[in-house]
């Protein structure tokens, strides 16, 4: 299996020094920088949230489907708009703040269980007015150190989005080839110095298992150097967690196989509109939204346009980010792009120049 898609992790104090090899790490104690990725008076909070409500809150009592529950927190601004929301999440944990707005807004609100890579399966035939996905984690799965997502709190190396099914990112740790490692690192997690941790965590584990948040975070300080210049915005642990959790999620190919299925599950004048954290998260989107209109998939396309068909619009010429106000209320949507496809009737497909796109809904 190829490991293949949800954003940075949050930031951290550093832990006490590790000892690797008979030496101690040369990086002390509050060394490296604290950057806590919780929105401003905690809890959970929407990323891009007036730009969601934009490109679905066109008409009343619309039929939305939210394939990422997560939180919450985009559904409840939806049903606050009136309208009919279904929301899907495999997290056993998101159950009950689903019967929470249950309770609250009655009818008008559903919950499926579930893997949105079985989204044809969970909606059956239903069809929608417009989607959504947030490709990014919740406040929850930070802020619960048993979940193993974040290396601000010590707990098991889990990171397994539904912590029923698959591997935990200790198992991946122990068992994952130099390949593999490789891949997580490097390219899920764009990880510059990736030769280092790969190498420390093959020659770790051969006498001690890293089984916990605390054991990793320690590795990666040990063995990432610090280089002159400014100081770092993001703790050297980052992108490794970003990467393992990806791997072990498989998050990629998730998003690959479900688009397609989401595309499927609208109603001619339905919007599908996403939210990416990461550089290969966007890339699928985009690549996917503009397939969908007609459009070159990226500068190698070189089909000509008679190939193409022309079968949405991209309403979105560059990704929606979030505005300097709402980053520093909410960390956690730096890097959050909203991209939004919109499914034609008919007739306005027939007449649409894909080389011709709006630039925002």
């Amino acid at each position: 299996m190829v490991w293949m898609p949800f954003q940075m992790l949050v930031g951290c104090s550093s832990p006490a020094p590790v000892e690797r090899g008979g030496r101690r790490s040369p990086h002390p104690v509050g060394r490296w920088p604290v950057r806590e990725d919780a929105p401003i008076g905690g809890g959970h909070v929407p990323v891009l949230l007036d730009a969601v409500l934009e490109a679905l809150d066109t008409a009343p009592e619309r039929r939305l489907l939210d394939g990422t529950f997560g939180g919450g927190g985009h559904t409840r601004a939806l049903l606050d708009r009136g309208h009919h929301v279904l929301a899907i999440d495999c997290d056993p944990d998101a159950e009950a703040r689903a019967a929470a707005l249950q309770t609250a807004y009655g009818a008008r609100f559903r919950f499926r269980a579930g893997n949105f890579t079985d989204l044809a399966e969970l909606v059956g035939d239903e069809r929608f007015d417009g989607i959504l996905f947030d490709f990014g984690l919740s406040s929850f799965h930070y802020d619960t150190a048993e979940r193993g997502f974040s290396f601000r709190h010590d707990g098991p190396l889990d990171m397994r989005l539904d912590p029923r099914r698959g591997r935990t990112a200790a198992e991946f740790l122990a068992n994952a080839s130099h390949g593999e490692l490789a891949q997580a690192i490097r390219i899920f997690g764009e990880e510059p110095q990736w030769r280092r941790i790969v190498e420390a965590i093959l020659e770790t584990r051969e006498s001690v298992p890293l089984r916990r948040t605390v054991d990793l975070t320690r590795l990666v300080e040990g063995v990432v150097s610090r280089r002159p210049g400014p100081p770092l915005k993001i703790h050297p642990a980052t992108r490794t967690f970003q990467g393992i959790r990806i791997a072990v999620n498989e998050e990629l190919q998730v998003i690959e196989a479900v688009l397609p299925q989401a595309f499927a599950a609208l109603r001619p004048g339905g919007r599908l509109a996403a939210i990416s954290f990461h550089s290969l998260e966007d890339r699928l989107v985009k690549r996917f939204f503009r397939r969908m209109a007609g459009q070159p998939e990226h500068d190698r396309d070189a089909r000509p346009q008679q190939e193409r068909v022309c079968q949405a619009r991209v309403l979105t010429r560059r990704p929606i980010e979030a505005t300097d106000a709402e980053v520093f209320a909410n960390p956690r949507s730096r890097s959050a792009k909203l991209r939004v496809l919109e499914k034609p009737y008919a007739t306005q497909t027939e007449n649409h120049d894909p080389s011709h796109p709006p630039s925002r809904f």
